[in-house]
């Protein structure tokens, strides 16, 4: 079981690592000087996907660092 939550924490935390490098840049940039950042500020569903599968695997993360940090899978 211990072996099976080691692997479970390493896929994540490498999947995790891709996932939030596919992540768009939220920053405004240079057009954020003329406000001209909000005309773009929809949210396409293919991003909407990957924020929930970034959150999903962050909290499998989680729930193995605590599982494996306090003990309870010996």
């Amino acid at each position: 079981m211990l072996t099976l939550v080691w692997t479970l924490q390493v896929v994540s935390a490498v999947l995790l690592i891709v996932l939030i490098l596919m992540h768009s840049p939220k920053g405004d940039g240079i057009a954020g000087i003329g406000n001209a950042a909000q005309m773009f500020t929809s949210q396409k569903s293919a991003e909407k996907g990957l924020n929930k599968l970034t959150g999903i695997v962050s909290l499998v993360f989680i729930v193995c660092v605590f599982l494996l940090g306090f003990g309870i899978i010996k």
